[in-house]
């Protein structure tokens, strides 16, 4: 792990720290690290050694490659070159937190889909029916449709030529909600 890197897992750390519900203490007395350690960790004032990381993922029971997967990479800007061919394109290279994927041409996967994370399905071009839930959805050029993570869905395209977009939480991330909202 780059020193970037390390400054960056802070946010992983708090991420999973909150949706375990836990607090600072809880986490300083599993871990045996110390509150305001960690508090510096999170916000990203303190890079943690091999060996704390190993033990705040074990009290966040989780591994310190899931953390280091789940931190925020450091700054990048990336081009990503517009294909011609029908198929699935990968709009976001690597593991971020957010995926993104384009489906261009005549698309039926065939098969359910169940993530655990939000997404957000955009027409660019043509139409596209989406069952989710057991309603269907009819999609045009323009439209889109939000599912929250758990939402069991499937679609097709019912247009030559059209272009979908699919945006997403990426799965190696633990999406967290403030129910204060």
């Amino acid at each position: 792990m780059d020193e970037k890197e390390a400054l960056r897992v802070g946010a992983a750390v708090r991420r999973r720290r909150r949706a375990l519900g836990l607090t600072l203490a809880a986490v300083a007395a599993r871990s045996g690290l110390s509150v305001p350690f960690l508090s510096q960790v999170e916000n990203e004032r303190a890079r943690p050694s091999p060996g704390s990381l190993s033990r705040v993922a074990e009290a966040l029971e989780t591994t310190t490659e899931r953390l280091r997967a789940a931190a925020d990479s450091a700054r990048s800007v990336e081009v990503v070159r517009a294909h011609e061919e029908d198929g699935v394109h990968r709009l976001v290279h690597g593991r971020h937190q957010l995926s993104a994927l384009e489906f261009v041409g005549e698309q039926d996967l065939g098969r359910e889909f169940q993530h655990r994370n939000d997404e957000v399905m955009y027409v660019v071009e043509g139409a596209v029916d989406v069952e989710a839930e057991g309603r269907a959805h009819r999609l045009g050029r323009g439209d889109t449709l939000f599912l929250t993570g758990g939402v069991r869905h499937r679609w097709r395209a019912t247009e030559p030529g059209t272009r979908l977009l699919v945006v997403s939480v990426a799965e190696h991330i633990d999406a967290t909600y403030d129910s204060r909202r």
